[in-house]
């Protein structure tokens, strides 16, 4: 009995022990601002820079301007290291998954010493609404900015420090348009590789691949693509197979989404900077090896419908507000089926009428260049990205650092010694 005694005193001793673990100050003010919210939050394991972290759900209105569209949950990832720290909130184009494993650090927060915050996009992975609430026409560059405005008028009763919003390509794009059109949220910008697009077809991406490396590097990449479309008869049975092990159909049909798919191959290959030109093969290695290196660097998903309905929403935004690329097939108009320059209109979500609209680009370009302050632009001189990314006036408080050969992989951490000094040094003189 005494035994039963102490094992039931200790166990009742180590429950108040976690019970106490977990009443941190931190959780104090959660647990108080989740009543007055409404949102919940639960512990998430963290890594040694940061001490607590805690995964938010947080009800966004669908239509921040009318309530009566109803709800839907976002996921945040609050890390936490300091009250008086500085926040570095970032704004996720996609979703946020990544940022719940208990190691995932952002480059600004040890450079800054600072708090992280990481927001999933609307209508993305778990940030969805119900089905019976969902609709395309919520989804755009105001309302995901609203999200974000909301997110920092919560948080901001726990830290009264500076704010810097960040985000990586479409999350830059976000970074971008938040501090627009809510310039007081935050003090500085941090955008990567993000670029302002202003059509569904843009030209600037064109002239970049055609000027961008060496002749050589050109000319193989031209060469590989050429071999690709002329003999295509060749090389769609063997993409066709590759397609059905991985379980990959294409609306347009399978020859048009092979001449997609070789004709995204330029763009992946200066976007991603992950393959050197003396590896792409010629046709003697055969049909097998030649796809391969085309599903390596290009990706046989991309567009395919399986692909196309896990990035839906980036594609609704590219073709409704972000802008768009498009392929230039004058070099192979002898061998594909387009008659002209194929873009991305055919991956709007089935029954959506959709419509191209470049206005809210304009103002944000003319605000840019000469209004507003405290923004940094990290680009690669070789992403196609890079191309259609801020102009800059010279007379705004505003850098744009562009990495040379630097692919959309480019981040203040990796690029050259003299131009990532100057960044850290501004960032850290901004934040003061």
């Amino acid at each position: 009995m005494k035994n039963i005694t102490i094992l039931i005193t200790t166990f009742i001793l180590f429950i108040g022990t976690i019970n106490a673990q977990k009443q941190t100050e931190l959780y104090n003010k959660l647990d108080q601002l989740s009543k007055q919210y409404n949102f919940n939050f639960k512990e998430l394991k963290t890594s040694k820079f940061f001490k607590e972290k805690y995964l938010l759900s947080v009800p966004q209105l669908i239509n921040p301007k009318d309530s009566s569209k109803g709800f839907f949950t976002q996921r945040i990832f609050l890390s936490h290291l300091d009250f008086d720290s500085a926040v570095v909130f970032v704004t996720e184009g996609y979703a946020a998954t990544y940022a719940s494993y208990p190691n995932y650090v952002n480059e600004l927060s040890p450079i800054l010493n600072a708090n992280q915050i990481v927001v999933e996009y609307r209508f993305f992975a778990s940030s969805t609404p119900d089905s019976a609430l969902f609709h395309w026409t919520y989804l755009t560059i105001e309302n995901a900015a609203a999200d974000h405005h909301h997110i920092i008028e919560i948080l901001k009763n726990i830290y009264k420090n500076k704010w810097v919003n960040t985000g990586i390509s479409k999350g830059g794009q976000t970074s971008i348009y938040h501090r627009y059109l809510y310039p007081n949220d935050v003090a500085v910008t941090v955008a990567y590789v993000a670029p302002l697009n202003f059509s569904m077809e843009e030209k600037r991406v064109y002239r970049h691949l055609g000027k961008v490396g060496t002749a050589e590097e050109r000319e193989a990449i031209l060469d590989y693509q050429t071999e690709m479309l002329k003999n295509k008869a060749k090389y769609i049975p063997e993409f066709e197979k590759l397609a059905k092990e991985k379980h990959q159909t294409y609306s347009m049909g399978i020859e048009k989404g092979y001449e997609l798919t070789v004709l995204e191959y330029s763009f992946a290959f200066w976007q991603w900077g992950t393959t050197n030109f003396k590896d792409i093969p010629e046709a003697e290695v055969g049909a097998i090896k030649m796809i391969k290196h085309l599903d390596n660097v290009a990706s046989i998903d991309w567009i395919s419908e399986q692909g196309i309905k896990q990035m839906q929403p980036f594609f609704y935004q590219a073709i409704t507000q972000f802008g768009m690329y498009g392929y230039d097939i004058t070099p192979f108009k002898e061998w594909t089926s387009y008659k002209q320059n194929p873009t991305f209109e055919f991956t709007a979500p089935k029954g959506e009428t959709v419509k191209y609209n470049n206005s809210l680009h304009i103002k944000i370009d003319n605000w840019v260049r000469h209004y507003a302050k405290n923004m940094i632009f990290i680009t690669g001189e070789y992403d196609p990205w890079g191309s259609t990314s801020v102009e800059l006036s010279l007379d705004n408080n505003c850098i744009k650092f562009t990495k040379p050969k630097g692919s959309h992989r480019t981040r203040i951490s990796n690029l050259p010694e003299p131009m990532r000094e100057e960044a850290i040094s501004l960032l850290k003189e901004w934040m003061k």
